[in-house]
């Protein structure tokens, strides 16, 4: 072959892929603009009935109604929300499966560095959603009605009080571990298949205390059945706003529980801007947002950068956490 052959020749072949290039620019923006044409699957990391899939739901119908297509609610628990993150990373990266990621999904960073996924690294952030208080609830007949007592009880016997959990991990879990972090006590903790025996456990007496979210304990609150000593965001809740928050007892103490939207890392930006816009859309709608405040969570919404950041600080906290409360990384 000539000089003069293998130079038309190399031009040639940067003419097609040139053109190659364009046209899955065209073609990928021309599917921003057709999506979505089919069902969005929303798999949610915990079984159904809890708050988390509450949540998913509620958002899920309010979306389909803005997107114009069915978004599916898809149950996948176990592994501290693991089965419901690989699922979603394994599936194609097309928009049309999504993650409902959860403050749980930040933990798992921590307790499960050996999975085959991450949630930091594998998963494209898209918006968070809502932000709601968990609640540092006691049975009424323990002797502490106060975040101070409670404390001066727990350090006067150490290791008397059996702390309950959602489970090893959960964010009711490291809340927990926060607070005698922070306040040099130690509980013996009880961990639990999900919030509900947990729940029971605490309104029998079996368990001393329970970092429950808002919606699990709330109405057990309201009724007597249970004290709320605290909340575990920095400041107080909208539902609860004569319980105080537990940092103005505990400097720099703060655990709310959050949920957010995310996708496949190598889902289209175009794509990505457009649930997120849609989403933080559905979050501004009154209704929604009326649903939402009645189970304790106020709406939050963000742009993918973000929800990113929020990401990354959570993962950076909660693995300092575990780390000073010598947690087994589970695998």
């Amino acid at each position: 072959m000539t000089v003069i052959s293998r130079v038309v020749l190399s031009r040639v072949v940067l003419r097609l892929a040139a053109a190659a290039a364009v046209a899955c620019a065209i073609s990928q923006s021309s599917f921003a603009l057709d999506y979505p044409t089919k069902t969005i699957r929303l798999v949610v990391g915990v079984a159904a009935g809890g708050a988390n899939d509450t949540v998913a739901r509620l958002l899920a119908q309010t979306l389909s109604e803005r997107l114009g297509q069915p978004v599916v609610v898809e149950n996948r628990p176990g592994a501290g929300g693991n089965i419901g993150l690989e699922a979603v990373v394994n599936a194609p990266p097309d928009g049309y499966t999504a993650l409902f990621a959860t403050s749980a999904n930040a933990l798992s960073v921590a307790f499960y560095d050996k999975a085959n996924v991450n949630f930091a690294r594998d998963i494209a952030p898209v918006t968070s959603l809502v932000r709601g208080p968990l609640i540092m609830a006691v049975n009424p007949s323990f002797p502490a009605r106060t975040i101070p007592e409670f404390i001066a009880y727990a350090k006067a016997n150490p290791g008397k009080i059996n702390m309950a959990s959602a489970g090893i991990g959960n964010t009711t879990h490291v809340a927990g571990e926060l607070f005698m972090m922070l306040t040099g006590t130690k509980f013996t903790h009880v961990p639990y298949r999900g919030g509900a025996p947990a729940v029971t456990d605490l309104i029998s007496g079996q368990v001393q205390v329970y970092f429950d979210g808002v919606s699990g304990s709330l109405d057990h609150v309201r009724s007597g059945r249970l004290r709320a000593l605290g909340v575990t965001t920095a400041e107080r809740a909208d539902v609860l706003p004569s319980v105080p928050s537990i940092a103005e007892f505990v400097p720099g103490y703060e655990a709310g529980g959050w949920y957010g939207i995310g996708v496949p890392r190598n889902v289209p930006a175009e794509v990505v801007d457009k649930l997120n816009r849609e989403i933080n859309a559905s979050l501004a709608d009154p209704n929604l947002k009326t649903r939402l405040a009645d189970i304790g969570y106020a709406t939050s919404g963000s742009s993918p950068a973000e929800f990113g950041s929020m990401i990354a600080r959570e993962v950076e906290k909660w693995a300092k956490v575990a780390k000073s409360a010598g947690l087994a990384t589970a695998n």
